[in-house]
């Protein structure tokens, strides 16, 4: 049996007024997916375990099938091991953020997560010259994708808390910096990024041109190397991931899994759908399993974008879930698993940890529960409610 499981990343949300009442899910026109919630079995799952923040770090290992509870150690620290970075039992790694501060009154706020959506060879030069000024036998820097990077504290400290700058957008920094044993180290580099930044040519570039300046680094999402049975141990699949991001790339090496870097896959409203669709139906030539992820609705989301969040989900929709289900009748015995890995509503601009929708689709075979689409409210009228990481195992079934 061929075995796929379908994520948009942050598509679950509430419902608004503009949009008559309705989620993004139930706006936006998503035949596929209403298509298999229709003839599959759909219901809610709570990818988010009490007591482990909202992230796609918690979220995305309970839909490869993992407990959390039991193997997350932090975010960084998977997508070091995309980033191919040596993490030694002792080392501690952070996710570093490209981000854009502004004064406003006495206070300091953050403007934008992401930089302007900084592109990967810009990051790359600031990175550089982070590493030239700030890094040490300790401190390291590392260049990852857009406004997405690392740092390495070589036998640092992890008890401190952090807050995701995507969760304080437009709001001051002062209560969300980093506290805590070892955070005035963090914040110190925070600072100090800020004077080698400030007056970077490639930013006053970027000022002349009207967009954003990477004017600072914001430390997040701190940990230590996670230990993560594999899939051909603990399910006895070969598998494939494809995804723009470092973090499910991250959570695949740790399984076992193969990597598919598709061409054109961005992590934003401009990826290539259609690629990461086509490259999924490839890749079940010579595995059992592919897991697919797609960013581009949680980006939206954290930036506020309505009308980009119903863009990606009905371009996820069309490209990715409709070229997936055409494409893998020729494979007889298969099952889908479609879903987002947690809400990440609109008018929030960050992660909840409510249960999301999910569809399992066995190619027709056996009766729907109920649903008549594929939204939030369907899947809670069907009554079916189970833990995140218990999918996959449904799905092999």
């Amino acid at each position: 049996m061929k075995v796929i499981i379908l994520l948009g990343d942050g598509m679950s949300d509430i419902a608004y007024k503009e949009l008559g009442n309705q989620s993004p899910l139930q706006y936006a026109s998503t035949p596929n997916m209403d298509f298999m919630a229709r003839h599959g079995q759909v219901g809610l799952a709570h990818t988010v375990p009490e007591g482990l923040p909202p992230g796609s770090d918690v979220a995305n290992l309970s839909v490869f099938g993992y407990d959390p509870r039991a193997c997350y150690t932090g975010r960084s620290p998977l997508e070091a091991i995309s980033m191919g970075v040596d993490i030694g039992p002792d080392d501690v790694a952070f996710r570093m953020n490209f981000v854009t501060l502004k004064p406003h009154g006495n206070s300091i706020y953050l403007q934008d997560f992401s930089a302007g959506h900084i592109s990967t060879v810009e990051a790359r030069e600031l990175i550089e010259v982070l590493q030239k000024e700030l890094g040490s036998a300790e401190i390291e820097f590392h260049a990852g994708v857009g406004y997405r990077h690392l740092m390495v504290w070589r036998g640092g400290k992890d008890g401190m808390r952090s807050t995701p700058p995507h969760d304080i957008t437009d709001k001051a920094i002062l209560g969300s910096l980093p506290n805590g044993d070892g955070s005035d180290i963090l914040i110190s580099i925070m600072n100090q990024s800020q004077m080698v930044l400030f007056s970077h040519p490639l930013n006053v570039r970027r000022k002349e041109e009207g967009k954003l300046t990477a004017n600072s680094v914001w430390l997040w999402g701190h940990g230590k190397t996670p230990q993560i049975e594999t899939y051909q141990k603990k399910f006895g699949l070969t598998g494939a991931v494809i995804s723009a991001v470092d973090l499910i790339k991250g959570i695949g090496i740790c399984a076992g899994l193969d990597i598919i870097n598709v061409e054109g896959a961005t992590g934003y409203i401009d990826t290539n759908y259609l690629g990461k669709g086509q490259a999924a139906l490839a890749a079940l030539e010579n595995h059992d399993f592919v897991y697919v992820h797609v960013e581009a609705p949680d980006e939206a989301s954290h930036a506020g974008n309505m009308q980009h969040k119903l863009q990606a989900i009905e371009d996820f929709d069309r490209q990715v879930v409709g070229t997936v289900l055409e494409g893998i009748k020729k494979f007889g015995d298969y099952a889908i698993l479609c879903m987002p890995d947690h809400p990440t509503p609109v008018r929030l601009m960050t992660h909840t940890s409510d249960p999301v929708p999910f569809v399992i689709y066995r190619g027709g075979v056996g009766e729907g529960n109920g649903a008549a689409s594929y939204d939030e409210f369907q899947a809670k009228a069907t009554g079916l409610l189970v833990d995140g990481h218990a999918l996959l195992p449904m799905l092999l079934s």
